[in-house]
């Protein structure tokens, strides 16, 4: 399902976080839950992954995850606050304590000039640690290509706040 390149990211930041017994939640809007899909495609990640939250919809982003109702309506759902909201909730959610969120615009409509095709927001929180936010503009790739570039970065930024 997933190629060779995904595969082998998964491995790293499941190994690195075994090794930190740390565990892992993720929070997707963009990405469908293709992240966690990705990282429980490996044999044994039931020791690292706790739980994916899928939060397609502004209303499951505000039960799931209790991002305020308010935030999403004055930031928008594809934002920095958004994100980090949604990380945040995704620990306080779950009994992991290391969260990835995503949100974003993977098109090929619903963009606007402010916040095109290809943008997405990513942040990661860990426990006792300030919450890590990138914002990424993939530019108009493909849905496809703009949902696997974000799971790569997603990666990256666990991986980066568990050194």
């Amino acid at each position: 399902m997933f190629d060779d390149h995904l595969l082998m990211l998964a491995r790293l930041t499941l190994d690195e976080a075994q090794q930190k017994r740390l565990k892992i939640a993720t929070a997707e809007s963009c990405t469908g839950g293709l992240i966690a899909g990705l990282l429980t495609e490996i044999p044994g990640s039931s020791a690292t992954v706790e739980r994916g939250f899928v939060v397609y919809s502004n209303r499951a982003k505000e039960e799931m995850l209790n991002v305020p109702g308010d935030l999403i309506a004055d930031a928008g759902a594809v934002s920095e606050p958004v994100a980090r909201m949604m990380a945040e909730g995704a620990l306080e959610n779950s009994r992991a304590n290391l969260a990835v969120a995503v949100t974003g615009v993977a098109g090929p409509g619903g963009g606007t000039p402010p916040k095109p095709v290809g943008l997405v927001h990513l942040a990661v929180a860990r426990e006792n640690k300030p919450i890590f936010h990138q914002a990424m503009r993939y530019g108009d790739i493909g849905r496809d290509q703009i949902r696997r570039e974000t799971i790569i970065t997603a990666l990256e930024m666990l991986r980066k706040m568990m050194a």
